[in-house]
């Protein structure tokens, strides 16, 4: 009757051991990088939200919208795009949204830009078109909003593409 395991069978029985923890150790790794992913992802889609639904509410009660270079208190189209769109909130005071350097800035007034989006998300680009800003026509002011972004490095960047309109809300008549 055998009494214990040779050494064949020990080396045998550990480097088995020793696989299955490997590849189990991958796995484990491979699912924290999923999560913080996954937290990454969050953070920007709740940043993004909250900045583009902050500057659509504005927009929607707004009006005299400008986009691109200018006096931005005289309402101008942009048929074409420009980083920077400026218009006169329902209280009346000139509110000015731009890209500088990876983030979207807020002026208030002829006061300084402060940023909007955090420091985690970069914005690549915005692009704001203005339609209808104009009085010498039928159109219904509008603007749509287009921002290309990303957040994190890596294998862990999400890049993002986000469009959205927002139409003046008082008739334009």
């Amino acid at each position: 009757m055998k009494k214990g395991f040779t050494l064949i069978e020990l080396m045998v029985a550990v480097s088995a051991f020793i696989i299955v923890m490997t590849i189990s150790m991958g796995s484990i790794v491979g699912v924290f990088d999923a999560n913080r992913k996954s937290k990454s992802l969050k953070t920007v889609l709740n940043n993004l939200n909250l900045a583009v639904e902050s500057m659509s509410k504005e927009m929607r009660f707004g009006k005299n919208y400008h986009c691109g270079s200018g006096t931005v208190t005289t309402p101008q189209n942009c048929p074409s795009g420009d980083t920077l769109v400026s218009f006169l909130s329902s209280d009346d005071i000139q509110i000015t949204y731009r890209l500088n350097s990876g983030a979207i800035e807020k002026q208030i007034g002829s006061g300084g830009y402060i940023a909007v989006t955090a420091p985690e998300i970069t914005i690549d680009d915005i692009t704001f078109y203005t339609l209808g800003a104009g009085t010498s026509n039928t159109l219904q002011p509008k603007v749509i909003i287009k921002i290309q972004s990303h957040a994190g490095t890596g294998k862990s960047r999400s890049n993002f593409t986000l469009q959205t309109l927002v139409s003046q809300r008082t008739l334009d008549i």
